[in-house]
């Protein structure tokens, strides 16, 4: 056996190249380790290289990756091609792996693995900004790389900054990869995942999705879960669309306000998004041409288009000088329950906040134009009932049963 196939996940397959730089970032559950693993016995087999596998710290080889090469090795009936020392793997091939701790190393030390064909950095959010500087020109040999896996914890952490960063180093490949890319995750996992979903949206969103942890304190949105539904005949369906193209994303959401509660069903979202496929991005969400839309009046021209070519109950926002922060306090007075598969939703829902004092700290009345694009559509598809509730001085019934003639 000079070459062992083993299936790659789709997920994973933009990293299958000869980049200088690998990484692979998400939640639990997601088979960053097991692809890196697998990918190790891949090469091991078929060539001579050799291999170090690092951890920030690493105080015993217990917590190293070793046990899990060796479960790659037995899984594979690969035995023949390996001898498992107590502190080292060799290979059939004259190549070596071994494992170690960063946080030991200095810059003369590090000399030692100048030769190296692979470097592989496990748990790489509590990597150093010294440790990437030592290592980043040390793993020189000709066709060397640097394999980076870790679920993300801040956006200032080293490794985010490194492969993150809209500059990333020449020869970069990342991905990010998640439990719903994992074909093989276990019943297990998936009982604990759809537990933690269902109880705690901000502890899903970060173990298993992996999304930035977030400062509670300034989260705008505190009054929501996550949780699968089905949309019932009776429901008047709302949709509001925000615009965008280079940077930021073009994107429709359909919700239903249901009494004292506001569902979010569904969600286009794309970056780049030419005016021409608008049409066809919306339409990715089932009926959205049936039901009314309210869009950003920031560009007639688009809600002009829309109207022609599928949407022709697409109406334009009517903003006023504080309809940001009422549209905001509107959606803060239901219960906000998320389909899972509104993952751009999910994702602002967490991380849209107000600003904070950089000095002190304190959280400010102000809120953050970042992190909004899906919220801004959540505040024009429930525009119409918010000016509603003001008429009336109050918060109207919008359950099927008070709005079942009013569908469009």
């Amino acid at each position: 056996m000079s070459e062992l196939r083993i299936q790659v996940p789709e997920a994973f397959l933009p990293l299958e190249g000869q980049q200088r730089y690998i990484g692979a970032h998400g939640g639990r559950g997601s088979g960053k380790s097991h692809y890196f693993g697998e990918r190790w016995l891949r090469e091991n087999i078929a060539e001579k290289l050799d291999a170090v596998c690092l951890r920030e710290t690493l105080k015993s080889l217990e917590f190293s990756v070793k046990k899990l090469l060796e479960g790659k090795i037995s899984a594979f009936n690969a035995g023949a091609y390996f001898e498992i020392q107590d502190r080292r793997i060799l290979t059939k091939r004259g190549g070596v792996t071994i494992f170690e701790g960063m946080q030991n190393h200095t810059a003369d030390s590090i000399k030692s693995l100048e030769g190296f064909d692979r470097a592989r950095f496990e748990e790489a959010q509590s990597a150093s900004d010294k440790s990437l500087t030592l290592l980043r020109p040390t793993i020189r040999k000709p066709g060397s790389q640097l394999w980076f896996g870790w679920n993300p914890d801040q956006a200032s952490d080293p490794v985010d900054a490194l492969l993150r960063s809209g500059s990333p180093p020449p020869g970069a490949a990342v991905v990010e990869v998640n439990y719903m890319d994992n074909p093989w995750l276990p019943d297990e996992l998936r009982v604990e995942m759809e537990y933690d979903r269902s109880r705690d949206p901000d502890k899903y969103a970060h173990v298993w999705l992996g999304k930035y942890r977030q400062n509670s304190e300034a989260r705008v949105f505190k009054n929501w879960r996550i949780e699968e539904f089905d949309i019932e005949p009776s429901w008047i369906l709302r949709q509001g669309a925000d615009w965008g193209f280079s940077i930021d994303p073009s994107i429709l959401v359909q919700c239903a306000i249901v009494g004292r509660t506001l569902y979010v069903a569904h969600e286009a979202y794309r970056i780049g998004c030419e005016v021409d496929f608008l049409p066809e991005l919306f339409r990715t969400i089932p009926e959205s041409e049936r039901w009314p839309t309210t869009a950003d009046s920031a560009r007639p021209e688009t809600i002009s288009y829309m109207q022609r070519h599928g949407f022709p109950k697409m109406l334009p926002a009517v903003k006023g000088a504080r309809s940001l922060e009422e549209g905001v306090a509107f959606l803060q007075s239901f219960d906000i329950v998320v389909h899972p598969r509104c993952l751009h939703t999910i994702d602002e829902l967490r991380s849209y906040s107000y600003e904070t004092d950089p000095l002190t700290g304190l959280v400010l009345p102000r809120l953050k134009d970042k992190d909004n694009h899906v919220i801004d559509g959540l505040r024009y598809a429930c525009e119409g009932a918010r000016r509603a509730s003001m008429a009336r001085g109050k918060l109207p019934d919008f359950s099927t049963s008070a709005a079942s003639g009013a569908r469009m």
